[in-house]
């Protein structure tokens, strides 16, 4: 293969790694600044807490991790019923676990509204068990609420963005109950900044949350400000 296709194939490539090749060939190398439990050492005090499902969860933790307000983000698996669920059963659609991440902020800093704004906003959710290179029901669209409230709130948005007409097509995003998160894997935790050669991160996840600073730039932490 001469050098003028490779430079063409490569990002193609690139295009298309999705987010459960990237774990496969990253997971033996995983560092060991992730290991053990993201929420061991959090205190919680004072902080509420938020689940959503919205394609890769690289990419979600990476966002709302960024937002004044957010003390924490983990990333692991809701939306399912068998206990102890693993990365290789979820990414294989074995189970009805979606990758999801659990949101720890500060209600007196970031409204549940604001963080609902920042949800829809950074996935498509009109794209049913898929995001981008990343399709199956493990990447669907969800919004886990914990109270009757939340519920009327998602509801409330969701309508929002219809009148609007902010989406062409009609919004498929689930409004569920919340019953269990499961914390994933040590090597998923704060992969955005551990892994930034992975193909994926530079791909698919960079580029978005790039996008991302630069549309929210008022709400992130100083240290994100650019």
């Amino acid at each position: 293969m001469n050098l003028s296709k490779l430079y063409f194939l490569l990002p193609l490539f690139l295009l298309f790694t999705s987010c459960t090749e990237a774990s496969t060939e990253y997971a033996s190398n995983a560092s060991a600044e992730s290991a053990g439990s993201a929420t061991a050492t959090l205190d919680t005090t004072g902080l509420a807490k938020a689940t959503f499902a919205g394609g890769c969860f690289w990419c979600t933790e990476a966002y709302f991790e960024r937002l004044q307000g957010v003390e924490a983000v983990v990333s692991g698996y809701s939306g399912g019923k068998k206990a102890n669920p693993t990365y290789q059963e979820v990414s294989a659609g074995a189970t009805e676990y979606a990758e999801s991440v659990q949101v720890y902020y500060n209600p007196e800093e970031i409204s549940y509204k604001e963080l609902l704004e920042v949800f829809f906003a950074t996935h498509d959710p009109t794209t049913l068990n898929r995001q981008g290179p990343d399709h199956g029901k493990q990447y669907r669209s969800i919004v886990f609420y914990r109270t009757p409230q939340e519920k009327q709130q998602v509801e409330a948005y969701i309508q929002q963005l219809k009148q609007a007409g902010t989406y062409r097509d009609n919004i498929v995003t689930k409004v569920q109950p919340f019953k269990k998160f499961w914390e994933a894997e040590g090597y998923h935790q704060d992969y955005y900044r551990l892994n930034p050669s992975d193909p994926y991160v530079q791909s698919v996840a960079s580029p978005k949350v790039h996008k991302f600073e630069a549309n929210y730039r008022n709400k992130l932490k100083p240290e994100y400000r650019k």
